[in-house]
């Protein structure tokens, strides 16, 4: 029942195309405005601040965020506290304010050409919560407040109570009586609730109600239905409205938002390794506006941060390189103070970037490998395999998406399978007919095992049987002659746990696993600590059967463990084996560098970034950027040789050769940040 609620409600078009394993196209309405700079500013004030509005001049506060060039901000009509900052009938306006400050941005923001989009908690709504407990959650223990008691999530809204209709009307609301051009709804969190309405939809559809697991899967639906009418509503009264629902996943609310936004602080709980697991995949969703959200701030709800020029830059590049738009986050001060600090950083960042935008605007990533990672978003924005895999390539400098089944698989010449990829029927027929156009697929642990974990799905291609989980306590691994370069001669940990597997006739054993003279271990007297490799068994630790390549231990776990060189060295030879020639080669580009390609109709371009975030007590900082110097490009030809190479934005061009299929050049001198174009 529950799932056939979930097909509903997350479009009919996306379900029908993803049981059949087709792409899924999300277009764009042509009316709808296509952000380039952007600025979110949070405004969540508690209902004592005494002088909301007091000093806010919204002239001098458009004229910056004109002189920033920024075309699109998201500013708030209502608060998670509940605190409304226009002249609302439904809601609850700020006790302090005077005046209907959102409609007097609105006018500016209309009259200067900047689309302005209207932030609405959808989750979270404390003093509405307050004047209606029957509109908030009741968890599991029979509780309304969340512990501890610190928290703008001491209390969170049921999407079934009467709270549903009433953040509808004010969607309706604004939508009717503002010149805005979208909505931002966040908070749309999956928040469990046994309350008597949610009991009752419950009871009516069959769902079990003491079981957390269906009530939580309700709860995504009941969070997804209302993301859904908000939408109908608000497109019923303007068709061309930009709009986004926070944290349902992108492909559960594609029939019913028209652009996608990337929230990721690294200096908050997201981290670094956040940004790059997201950017190589949301742009595989289909063609829709995508932003990228970071913040001037250390953290949300932090007034008095302003993270380094470089910090900000770094990131903002990453997301332009990847074909996300600019966007960042501040907090407007309640009484509406202009901080002029913010605005000088913004402005001078967004004026370098801008310099830029012929090269950024409509530019299309190329790509030819892709990490398959079916599962839902919660699976895609934690897993920390995942995000080994995502940083094994980018430290090789590939080129490389995720994607789930909503994306087409068939224009890549590599499938990288990480760890843990159960197969599905959909997915075996996937990855058999890659391998049937002659292309290469490179796995690891328990991937491609059935989903009851007896046997590969693709036994035969796989080249292996499944034997059963490995007991190795540490495991070991030394590598034969053919995937053995740059590898010290000696065996080597692999870090993590994996399967043993017996070769079929034809199959090569490209590594052999060691096994330690005893696992690690409690034996009644000793603690067996020290555990040395003893001799090399006959288990394999590394396939290779045609073009399909398996490592036995699940090397991404081991990756994220330790980070050993070694294990991205062999997965690296063997990557080479099948993509001998990808789509760029450099030198002098250390591990922490990243090279992204993106093309426009009639040139393509190489975007080289040096940034490292260095860990600083409990927080990853980025503070200035790391020069290079004499960095060698080589863009492979595929048939067509540029007429000029040059440095954007300056034009300055560069001496270049073709030879063995590329494109040689030499960029001098890199400064955190190079864009070469071959145009």
């Amino acid at each position: 029942m529950i799932k056939k609620i979930m097909l509903i409600f997350s479009g009919i078009v996306l379900a029908f195309m993803a049981a059949f394993g087709q792409p899924v196209s999300l277009s764009v309405n042509p009316g709808i405005h296509q952000p380039k700079y952007c600025l979110f500013f949070d405004n969540h004030t508690m209902p004592a601040c005494p002088d909301v509005g007091e000093n806010f001049d919204v002239e001098k506060f458009t004229d910056r965020i004109k002189d920033c060039g920024v075309d699109y901000l998201t500013f708030h009509a209502r608060d998670n506290l509940g605190m409304a900052y226009y002249n609302t009938r439904l809601g609850i306006r700020h006790p302090s304010l005077t005046y209907d400050l959102f409609g007097r941005l609105a006018e500016a923001c209309r009259r200067k050409g900047i689309a302005l989009t209207a932030y609405l908690n959808g989750g979270i709504s404390s003093a509405e919560g307050v004047a209606h407990r029957e509109w908030t959650t009741v968890s599991f223990d029979g509780r309304e407040y969340r512990d501890p008691r610190l928290t703008p999530y001491v209390r969170t809204m049921c999407y079934n109570s009467p709270y549903r209709d009433h953040l509808i009307a004010m969607v309706k609301e604004i939508a009717s009586n503002y010149p805005v051009s979208g909505f931002f709804i966040d908070c749309l969190q999956n928040f469990y609730c046994v309350c008597p309405v949610c009991i009752k939809e419950m009871k009516e559809r069959g769902i079990d109600y003491a079981n957390k697991e269906e009530v939580g899967k309700f709860s995504e639906f009941s969070a997804l239905r209302l993301a859904r009418d908000i939408y109908d509503a608000a497109t019923a009264i303007k068709p061309d409205l930009l709009i986004y629902h926070n944290n349902p996943g992108y492909e559960e609310q594609s029939g019913f938002s028209t652009y996608s936004e990337v929230e990721c602080l690294p200096t908050g709980s997201w981290g670094y390794e956040y940004l790059p697991v997201l950017a190589h995949y949301v742009r595989t969703l289909g063609d829709r506006p995508v932003l990228n959200m970071t913040g001037r701030f250390y953290d949300w709800g932090d007034f008095g941060g302003l993270r380094p020029e470089a910090a900000i830059k770094s990131e903002l590049i990453y997301g332009l390189a990847n074909g996300m738009r600019p966007n960042v986050g501040g907090h407007f001060h309640p009484r509406g103070d202009l901080q002029t600090a913010v605005f000088d950083r913004i402005e001078k960042i967004y004026r370098e970037l801008q310099t830029m935008e012929p090269w950024y605007d409509n530019a299309k990533n190329l790509t030819e490998i892709a990490i398959v990672y079916p599962k839902n978003i919660n699976h895609i924005r934690g897993d920390r395999h995942l995000k080994s895999a995502v940083r094994i390539l980018s430290e090789l400098k590939q080129q490389f998406d995720v994607v789930t089944l909503a994306a087409d698989w068939s224009k890549y010449k590599v499938l990288v399978i990480p760890d843990d990829i159960i197969f599905t029927e959909e997915i075996t027929q996937r990855v058999k007919a890659h391998i049937l156009a002659g292309k290469a697929v490179i796995s690891s642990g328990s991937s491609g095992l059935d989903e009851g974990k007896k046997q590969f799905m693709l036994e035969k291609e796989w080249g292996v049987k499944y034997i059963g989980e490995n007991d190795f306590n540490p495991a070991y691994f030394e590598v034969g002659s053919n995937f053995n370069q740059g590898l010290p001669d000696m065996p080597l940990s692999l870090y993590s746990s994996g399967v043993n597997m017996e070769p079929l006739p034809g199959t090569t054993i490209a590594s052999y696993l060691v096994k330690p003279y005893y696992n690690k271990g409690w034996d009644g007297e000793y603690a067996f600590y020290y555990n040395p490799p003893d001799k090399i068994t006959d288990k394999p630790a590394l396939t290779i059967n045609g073009k399909v390549a398996h490592f036995s231990h699940r090397i991404f776990s081991g990756y994220n463990e330790k980070a050993p060189v070694e294990l991205r060295t062999v997965f690296a030879n063997v990557l080479g084996k099948f993509l001998p020639a990808p789509l760029v080669k450099c030198e002098n580009v250390p591990s922490f560098g990243r090279i992204f390609l993106t093309e426009q109709p009639g040139r393509k371009m190489v975007h080289l970034l040096s940034y490292v975030p260095e860990l600083r007590g409990q927080s990853q900082m980025i503070e200035e950027p790391v020069a290079l110097s004499n960095v060698k490009i080589a863009l492979r030809l595929d048939g067509k040789a540029p007429k000029k190479v040059y440095l954007a934005p300056d034009r300055k061009s560069l001496p270049f050769k073709t030879a063995d299929g590329y494109v040689h050049v030499t960029i001098p001198v890199s400064k955190g940040y190079s864009l070469l174009v071959f145009e």
